[in-house]
């Protein structure tokens, strides 16, 4: 059979809900186009009902992967970047139509993307050393402080860095023991989608992390809304947009990270760990102090 006698066989882009590939239910779909116009894929246009399911699939994740170990974690977290490199090329066509690079910046792109994963995969047993630690206190009592996770996190991916930004912003919501629902970038979904596969094939459970695409707005609302989500990260929100969800966040105090200028290509700090942590203080009674010190 002549090469030029097959049919092209088009991908399916779907949902990331609890560990499966839902479509909308809705049964939407919206176009995806790269940056010249041309049709690449048809995408699911998610609903309010997608986001509450994914909301619910992240709290019931959220126990298992929150009691896990640091360790733990960043050996999952690394196994999702060792299933990225093996799917490079993917990923460098699908950066390149999306955000309208060369196939050589876009190789860059995704260098820099599968590095920043094994950055934060680094740092879950990390963290709580930096943030965490013994407090001097003056009596006989040990006094300790350990960052824990906040929860469900509400992620708005970057609208125009539609798969470095994207990583730069859900990697360290799970590193720290969250929980994900995130929001693709609009325009340019199909990383974050495909990044779901990587996702499902890895060892990160069912749940932790759920991709929903589609209109921001629309699925965004009903998150900052939702009680059961505990904050929410308005990267990928523009400033109105940010200041109507952070009023819906408001009213079960919802922990926000409004929305600012980042260059996703330097090297991150600590911040967007540490927007997602609550500061657990343990008192611990040591016994008498005396001359010479602890009981002990």
């Amino acid at each position: 059979m002549n090469a030029v006698d097959r049919l092209s066989v088009f991908k399916t882009y779907k949902l990331y809900v609890g560990g499966k590939f839902p479509r909308s239910e809705s049964g939407r779909v919206y176009e995806v186009t790269d940056s010249k116009g041309k049709w690449l894929a048809n995408a699911p246009l998610s609903s309010r009902k997608d986001a509450r399911d994914a909301v619910v699939a992240a709290r019931k994740a959220f126990g298992g992967w929150s009691g896990a170990t640091a360790y733990n974690r960043g050996q999952v977290l690394y196994r999702v970047a060792e299933m990225l490199e093996g799917r490079r090329d993917q990923f460098t066509r699908e950066v390149a139509d999306a955000e309208g690079l060369s196939k050589s910046k876009a190789a860059v792109v995704v260098d820099a993307t599968i590095d920043r994963w094994v950055w934060y995969a680094g740092w879950t047993d990390k963290i709580a050393q930096v943030v965490g630690g013994g407090n001097p206190v003056a009596g006989p009592f040990f006094n300790l402080s350990s960052p824990e996770p906040t929860g469900v996190v509400a992620v708005l991916a970057p609208q125009e860095s539609s798969f470095l930004g994207l990583v730069s912003v859900l990697a360290p919501v799970i590193a720290t023991g969250n929980t994900a629902v995130v929001v693709a970038s609009e325009k340019a979904p199909l990383p974050a989608l495909s990044l779901a596969e990587v996702l499902a094939t890895s060892d990160v459970p069912g749940g932790v992390v759920n991709v929903l695409s589609g209109r921001t707005a629309e699925i965004a609302t009903p998150l900052a809304a939702h009680q059961d989500v505990n904050a929410i990260d308005l990267a990928g929100a523009d400033e109105v947009l940010a200041r109507e969800l952070e009023i819906a966040a408001a009213d079960n105090l919802k922990r926000v990270l409004r929305p600012q200028p980042v260059d996703y290509a330097q090297t991150p700090g600590t911040d967007r760990m540490t927007a997602f942590l609550e500061t657990k203080t343990v008192w611990h009674p040591t016994g008498s102090l005396g001359a010479s010190g602890s009981s002990y």
